[in-house]
This record gives C-alpha cells, structure tokens and sequence, in this order.
C-alpha cells in the first residue's frame, strides 16, 4: 500500500502563519497537520505502508527541512519516503500526476489539510473509495450521487438542488492508481481544465464512464485546517480526542511550571516555562515557549514564543513572537513583536 499525499499549496488562507512556515506543518494539538493526517490514515488501514510519496512545492518554500521532516515521518512509519515537486499550482490531478513514478498498486491519495477520526475496512469489491462526511450543508461541498447499491455513480460539486449529504473530504483509495494515472494523463493530454486547473475529479469521472466501480468510505470525525477560526477548533476537538484516547504524553514532564493552572485538555511541549498562567481548557503550547502572568484558552500557540500580562481566548500565535498586551482574539505570526 502507497500513501500519495500531494501539499504544494501554500495555503493562503492561514496567513500570516502560512507566511513562513507551509501550512501542513502547522503544529496541531502538538503535531504537523500533515504528520497526524498521514498517521492517522495509516491507523485506519491497519495494514503496511511501503511508500508515502510528497508532492510539495517550490523549494524555497518547502526547503530542505521540510523534505527532512518528512522523510522522518515516513520513516517511523516503516515506509519509504518518495518527494516530488509540482512546479506550478495547476491543480489537484496536476499535482497527483507530478507523483506518477509512484501511480502504481493500491494505494490511498489524501490532501493535507484535513485531519479525520474513523474506524472501517475497505471494500474488496470496490474499485476506489472516495471518504465522505455526512453534512448540514451540502450545498457549500462536493458531493457525491450514489444509486441504490450505494456505489458512487457522480460527483457534484456545490449542488444547487439537493443531490446527498455526503461530502467529499480530500482521502481516496484506488485499487490499482494506475488507472487514475491513465485517466489523468487523458485530461492532462487533452487539457481538460475546470475552474482554471486540472481535476482529479475529471480523472475519477473517466473510471466511473469505464465501469470502475466507486463506494464510500465514512469518517466519524472530518477536522479542517484552511483558516485561523476551523485551525482552533480543529485543535480544541483534536486535543479532546487525544485525552479521551490516552495514547499520548500530552504535558510533557520538563515542565517548569510556577505557581500556575493547568486547566485539560492542553498540549504542552519541551522546554515550556508556566510562571503564575492559568493555562486551558484547549490549548497547545509548542517547545521552548514562557507564559507569564497571563490566562489563556481555546488557543493555538507555536514554538520558541513568550506571552506576558495577556489574556487570550480563541488565539494563533506563531513561532518566535514576543507579545506582552492585553488584546483577546488575535492571530499572531512568527518573529512579531507586540509590547
């Protein structure tokens, strides 16, 4: 089994955090996006990993250490870890494609920034299957049309009249992805572009004209991570998750906590320094970071950061960032200075 996990973007709507660091390697209840994402995945397989291949951007962006981080990720997972870069933001199916030395075998394709919680076997009888969610508002997704042996016959994308409730979260598994590979070659060939880029969706319409047959997979729990509000919340449903679980060391024990509060869930890294904080519910605070004199909950704060005399509800701080004030929701990125 292959994990292909295309995450050129630079993800825009995250800025200023996505301005220095890309946004699938934003820390989430401790951990990169990317990093849970692909862990997770492999959880609910429950089967070996031989290969996860990285799409990734320009590499000033996504430099060496990411390429590192990576290839460390891949490796705990006992997988080989392939990198590509997709030159230009062409779209979903161009960045698969930028990954076609690996297009062979089973494998699953998952786009970086989502984080899920699920529990399901695969059906051997499926061609690929195409993870949804069950929404309130269908009309804001992609969809997908199922008939009644509830195989996927169309994908719609933000149905004007109701089609199903089932979106589409950006996970796909195909039985052999060398067929995806030859349909998006196809639409790759013949310039089949929607919305100004070339779609997996195209691709996955051209199984579907050959017989392919389609299923759903379901998720319990579908996270985003596209901008600051859904990132915080991702992160305060993220860290109940993990409490509930008790599968990680989430304080870590070279706390030097002083006269302070911590109120879980929370997250809290190496090297972290509590002097007279209430801390929590719903916090991660990342490595070699100090919090003094402050309270703060519902918040997302990144690495080597000092907070002072602050009172934060609902915040994103980034690395680096030295704040001593008395604002509430701000979203704060790296190497700022508020005093």
């Amino acid at each position: 089994m292959k994990i292909i996990v295309p995450m050129a973007g630079r993800g825009s709507r995250l800025r200023p955090h996505s301005l220095t660091v890309p946004k699938p390697l934003i820390p989430v209840a401790g951990q990169p996006i990317v990093h849970r994402l692909v862990k997770d995945i492999v959880k609910v397989l429950n089967q070996p990993i031989d290969e996860i291949a990285f799409v990734l951007g320009d590499p000033a962006w996504f430099g060496d250490d990411v390429v590192s981080s990576l290839e460390d990720l891949a490796k705990s997972l006992n997988a080989k870890a392939s990198i590509y870069r997709q030159d230009q933001p062409l779209g979903t199916g161009h960045a698969i494609m930028c990954a076609k030395e690996s297009l062979s075998g089973p494998a699953v394709i998952a786009y970086a920034d989502t984080l899920i919680r699920a529990d399901f076997n695969l059906d051997p009888e499926a061609d690929a299957v195409i993870w949804v969610k069950q929404v309130d508002k269908p009309e804001a997704f992609g969809v997908v049309k199922l008939n009644n042996n509830n195989e996927i016959i169309e994908l719609v994308e933000k149905p004007e009249t109701f089609v199903s409730d089932l979106a589409v979260i950006g996970i796909y598994y195909f039985k052999d992805v060398a067929v995806l590979k030859e349909e998006l070659q196809h639409v790759l060939d013949n310039n089949i572009i929607n919305g100004g880029e070339y779609q997996i969706n195209d691709g996955i319409k051209g199984m579907m004209a050959k017989g392919k047959v389609f299923k759903t997979g379901t998720v319990d729990e579908w996270m985003d991570c596209g901008n600051k509000p859904v990132t915080i919340e991702t992160n305060t449903r993220m860290l109940g998750f993990l409490k509930a679980d008790g599968d990680e060391q989430l304080i870590a024990s070279c706390l030097k906590n002083n006269n302070s509060t911590i109120i879980e869930p929370c997250f809290i890294g190496e090297n972290v320094v509590l002097n007279h904080a209430i801390i929590g519910p719903n916090v991660s605070i990342g490595n070699n970071c100090t919090i003094e004199a402050s309270t703060v909950k519902n918040s997302l704060i990144q690495n080597h950061t000092t907070i002072k005399n602050a009172n934060l509800d609902d915040a994103m701080v980034g690395n680096h960032v030295s704040y001593d004030g008395n604002f509430t929701k701000i979203s704060i990125g790296d190497y700022s200075v508020l005093e």
